[in-house]
């Protein structure tokens, strides 16, 4: 694909912010270090990176969601790193604010080849998917967490300059959430939230398609496809105790980001990520609906 197609990218973004799809930026997988553009071509094999983080979103039922992030990444000699991430997240909407820590990354990256990296690790909750309010359990449009130990996996591959990921999250445990709409029959929105009673949630693959763009020595414009998809179909305990399939919770979610990266000097650098989906599934019953997502990111080598 031609630089000057690539640069279209922005205008199909803005043009779909009307819409709501699967944000990431919570579950956290597409976020992480080896899955992201990063709008440095440096080799330098050995160094420490600390990342500090913010983002701010529009999410459904006109809830308004604010996450921030502290990453460390090690370089351990030429071929291994090690990367841990510290999340928290704030949704605030319908007269209901809630703010706590989300999920601790744990991740290995093996670079087989100066093209191709593999990535293996776990994200484990810091809450557990359970919160209530006044007595009543809340549904997972405010939980800090999906509340779910995820094993992730996945591979990067770099073709000159266009950079793939594919990368699976597949939670291995399910979270605690007791949220049934009936509970709150008078209180709209939450009549109208899927019920998340027993929740058990799938797995995500993820396919990333970026092309950075160095406008000049410190500006680097990076255009990037995210297409997640859904591996099956989410399911739920009703009110009398049966195990109902959520319709439509199977599926994808495209989604559009640009990068915009600023590096200061050798050591820092500033990234703003701005993204939104262009398609969507017809049901997310684990809260991360999202209409758009715009994160910025203070990054440190030393």
């Amino acid at each position: 694909m031609h630089p000057k197609q690539l640069l279209i990218l922005p205008a199909l973004l803005f043009a779909s912010i009307s819409s709501f799809g699967q944000g990431c930026s919570d579950a956290g997988f597409c976020t992480m270090d080896s899955f992201k553009p990063h709008g440095d071509e440096s080799e330098e094999a050995a160094f420490n990176q600390v990342k500090v983080g913010a983002f701010v979103g529009s999410a459904d039922y006109d809830i308004a969601v604010y996450g921030s992030y502290l990453e460390y990444n090690r370089q351990l000699g030429e071929s291994w790193s090690l990367d841990v991430k510290l999340t928290s997240l704030a949704q605030s909407g319908n007269d209901i604010s809630v703010f706590g820590l989300s999920d601790v990354f744990v991740n290995a990256n093996y670079k087989a080849t100066e093209s191709l990296t593999f990535t293996g690790g776990f994200k484990f909750p810091l809450i557990d998917g359970g919160r209530s309010l006044d007595g009543l359990p809340l549904p997972m449009d405010y939980q800090a967490s999906l509340g779910t130990v995820d094993l992730i996996f996945g591979v990067g591959y770099k073709l000159e300059r266009l950079h793939f990921v594919a990368a699976l999250q597949q939670p291995i445990t399910q979270n605690n959430n007791a949220f049934l709409s009936s509970s709150y029959p008078s209180t709209p929105p939450l009549s109208a939230v899927q019920s998340t009673n027993g929740f058990v949630r799938a797995g995500d693959v993820l396919l990333r398609v970026s092309y950075p763009l160095e406008l000049n020595e410190k500006f680097v414009f990076t255009p990037s496809l995210l297409p997640i998809y859904h591996l099956t179909e989410d399911r739920y305990t009703d009110e009398l105790g049966v195990e109902q399939i959520i319709e439509g919770s199977q599926g994808l979610t495209l989604n559009a980001n640009v990068y915009f990266d600023y590096n200061l000097d050798e050591h820092n650098a500033f990234q703003l990520n701005i993204g939104a989906p262009l398609a969507v599934r017809d049901a997310r019953p684990d809260g991360l609906t999202r209409s758009f997502v715009a994160n910025l990111e203070y990054r440190m080598k030393f």
